[in-house]
Order: C-alpha cells, then sequence, then structure tokens
C-alpha cells in the first residue's frame, strides 16, 4: 500500500530533501521514465545512489521503502539544473512511461504511474493561477501554496469511467483509433462537470458506439497516473438494439465477443483487462 506520510519524524514528510543511497528515485523527461532493461524484458528502476544522491522530491513509501522525485528540469524545483548536468548511470536509459507495466514488480509499476502523475503536476505548476507569483510547497499535506495571496493547489484527479457493455454471455470491445495502445479494450471517457459517474456511462456508450444501456453497476475503481485520472469501473447491460454506430474518430473497431472467444487476458495490471477477465470467467 502506498504510504503518504514517509518518515513521520520530519514535520514536513513534503519538504525537498536528501534521499539515502539505497532509496529509489523516479528521473522524467516529459513522457520518458529513467530505468535499467533485466532480463525477460522487465525493467528497473535507479536507487538515489546511482544517480548520486541528488536533492528531490519526497513522494510516498511502500512498507519500508522510500521513493522520490528528482526535480523535474526547467520546474521550480529544479533550481536551474540542465539535462546536461544530470548523470545517467550505466546501463540504465529513458523508456516511454507507457513500458510501466514491466517493471519488475507490479506494485513498483503502480508506483511509477503515482510518481508520473506527481510529476506532470509538480511540472505543470510553478506559479500560482490566481496571482501569478511563484508557490511553494505545503508543510502539512501534498499541495502548493501561495505565499501572496493564499492560494492552494492540490494534485489534478480527473474521474473516468470504463464500461463493460454485456448483453447475454456477450461483451462490447473496442481498439481506440490513432492511439499508440493497440488492443482491444473497453468503452472509457471522462466525465463532464455536473455529470454523475452513471450519466458518463450511459452517454459514453451512445457517444462511441451509439447504444443505451440499463442496470449501470459499480464495479471497483483504480488510479491511472499515466493520466491523472481515477479510473471508475461499470459493468452495464445493453437495453434494445445491438446495432452499432461507431465514432470513428475515437474508435477503430467495436465488435461484440462471446465469453468463450474474447481475445485478451488478465495482464494483473489494469481495471480494464481484469473487468474482462471477470466477464470471461462467468462472473459477470
Amino acid at each position: 500500500m502506498i504510504q503518504d506520510l514517509g518518515d513521520k519524524k520530519l514535520n514536513n514528510a513534503y519538504a525537498q530533501r536528501i534521499p539515502n543511497p539505497e532509496d529509489r528515485i523516479f528521473r522524467f523527461d516529459n513522457d520518458k521514465i529513467l530505468v535499467k532493461a533485466l532480463p525477460e524484458g522487465r525493467l528497473l528502476l535507479p536507487e538515489a545512489g546511482e544517480l548520486g544522491c541528488p536533492e528531490a522530491q519526497y513522494l510516498f513509501s511502500i512498507g519500508e521503502k522510500r521513493f522520490f522525485l528528482e526535480a523535474p528540469v526547467g520546474s521550480a524545483l529544479s533550481k536551474g539544473v540542465s539535462h546536461e548536468d544530470l548523470q545517467i548511470p550505466e546501463g540504465f536509459s529513458f523508456e516511454s512511461v507507457r513500458n510501466f507495466r514491466r517493471l519488475e514488480i507490479k506494485e513498483l509499476a503502480f508506483a511509477a504511474a503515482t510518481a508520473y502523475h506527481l510529476y506532470q503536476w509538480y511540472r505543470d505548476n510553478q506559479y500560482c493561477g490566481r496571482c501569478g507569483r511563484p508557490v511553494k510547497h505545503g508543510v502539512r499535506e501534498r499541495a502548493l501554496c501561495c505565499p501572496e495571496c493564499g492560494n492552494i493547489i492540490y494534485p489534478k484527479i480527473a474521474p473516468a469511467v470504463i464500461v463493460a457493455l454485456t448483453d447475454g454471455d456477450r461483451i462490447l470491445l473496442t481498439r481506440y483509433n490513432g492511439r499508440a495502445y493497440k488492443r482491444y479494450a473497453l468503452i472509457a471517457g471522462f466525465t463532464e462537470i455536473g455529470e454523475t459517474a452513471e450519466e458518463t456511462v450511459a452517454r459514453e456508450v451512445m457517444e462511441e458506439v451509439g447504444l443505451k444501456v440499463k442496470n449501470i453497476t459499480y464495479y471497483k475503481s483504480q488510479p491511472w497516473g499515466t493520466d491523472s485520472n481515477l479510473l471508475l469501473g461499470f459493468f452495464c447491460e445493453l437495453d434494445g438494439s445491438d446495432g452499432i454506430t461507431m465514432d470513428e474518430e475515437e474508435l477503430s473497431t467495436a465488435e461484440w465477443f462471446h465469453r468463450g472467444e474474447m481475445p485478451e487476458e488478465d495482464d494483473g495490471f489494469s481495471l480494464t483487462r481484469e473487468m474482462m477477465a471477470v466477464f470471461q470467467r462467468g462472473e459477470r
């Protein structure tokens, strides 16, 4: 479980401080993360000692392991550090953040996604959106605070739904159009202002495949840091005609699959694939 308070002996758990050599550290360069390739295609995060124990931002702990974010270059955290100044240890290189799933332990994959979520927040909120002055770190909670006008900025979390639309022993699977992820997925979309999650389910299904739904049932949620999301998983049933009218700007494919013919398996990582596996096993 990810813990937010870290070393409780420190009054300011979120302040910049030098990590211990054995602490894990995240270094991002926009949409890339510094990792080391291991056998079988797995990835390993660097320890702070391998990066020279740079000044860093404490993020969270998992058990006894502490995780830090190296100051994003060009951010208020970096104090003028340039990319040329950063040491890359032997054997390490930058990989796409979309490769989080290949980290050697699944909980580290979730940690990396959360770290990337926070990296984007720190990078994009150097100044107060109300008065334009530089912000500082909060001392009691994870927040960025404006010392001039008192504005407090919390990490952005965007709610979105994942929808498993079923019709008896069939489920609707889709593929995105124009995205790097090419495997089958479920209908998904962001919740809009003034909208309940259940209303989002009905709207997204209608917009993407032109179908009506009923019996919308909540399943579970999952943080998805690569897109600053909190994913809310729902099962629902087809209401009426099964004829698909696909939004070709959003999707390249939308097809009904019987339980025994589903093309994807649970990857032990994503809520989407878990929900597909739950239906495949006949549990929904």
